[in-house]
């Protein structure tokens, strides 16, 4: 493995592909379409008893370049989790660079959360109770659709009830492409501080998100800054923006939430404050 290849591998907690075991009597609808491409599926776990309305959206990290939706780091923990809570798992595959820029991902996010949205009755779920929660890439994906709900509802998405950003470093891009950065966001984001306001979540934010997690690793000085960041701008807008560092590497921000631990037992917190279950 090359090293810029290790790098985003870490980076998306890790990159193949599985099928994580699930809860006695839960289900799984895999690779529901909700676009033309093979990239635009989605994955939605079903809980094995009576559902209690919420659904979780988690939308996988990966560079812009890398990732996928049944990777076990992105859903394991999360299913086993929360499925037994009486919460669907909804998890995200979105067209990958060099096909897709990030601003077409971050559409493409948009149009899975409408499809969960428009198809949440039929698993007995109730789409005003939708969170999204997006590590890495999938954090900054949708930070682009909480700053600008036009982007959202263009892609038919309508508003949700809050959403948990998971360690992402990349909420002021325009910070990042004038610092030393590594190779992998000139690829994602190329040259021109125009394109990179367009996608810098910071710099789009124009309205009051709905409630606001931010998880940062304590060991990334970047990314809390730019969690800190987010966090103040949305309040000044009058909305609820909480931010919570962790001592867990980027990778095991992602794959540890759902384990029996005290980061898991934060998220719980805010979830139940926001009506989640």
């Amino acid at each position: 493995m090359g090293p810029l290849r290790a790098l985003v591998a870490a980076l998306a907690g890790g990159f193949g592909a599985g099928h994580p075991p699930l809860p006695a009597g839960a289900r799984v609808e895999r690779d529901l379409a909700y676009g033309t491409d093979p990239a635009q599926c989605i994955d939605v776990y079903l809980p094995a008893g009576r559902p209690t309305g919420a659904i979780l959206v988690v939308v996988h990290g990966g560079a812009w370049a890398i990732g996928d939706k049944a990777n076990p780091a992105v859903v394991a923990a999360k299913v086993a989790h929360w499925l037994p809570a009486g919460i669907v798992v909804a998890s995200v595959n979105y067209r990958l660079l060099p096909l897709a820029g990030p601003l077409q991902q971050a559409g493409d996010v948009a149009r899975a959360i409408a499809f969960v949205q428009g198809r949440a009755a039929s698993w007995q779920a109730d789409p005003a109770r939708l969170v999204v929660v997006g590590h890495s890439t999938g954090a900054h994906l949708a930070a682009l659709l909480v700053a600008d709900p036009a982007l959202r509802e263009k892609n038919g998405a309508a508003p949700w009830l809050a959403t948990i950003l998971l360690d992402s470093a990349a909420l002021d891009v325009v910070e990042i492409m004038h610092a030393p950065h590594r190779p992998f966001y000139d690829r994602a984001f190329g040259a021109g501080e125009a394109g990179w306001q367009e996608m810098s979540p910071l710099h789009r934010l124009q309205a009051r998100p709905e409630p606001l997690l931010l998880v940062y690793s304590d060991a990334r000085a970047d990314s809390a800054a730019a969690s800190n960041r987010f966090a103040a701008a949305a309040a000044a807008l009058g909305g609820r923006a909480e931010v919570q560092g962790v001592p867990l590497a980027h990778a095991d921000i992602n794959a540890e939430l759902g384990r029996a631990n005290a980061y898991t037992e934060r998220v719980d917190a805010f979830l139940k404050s926001v009506g989640v279950p």
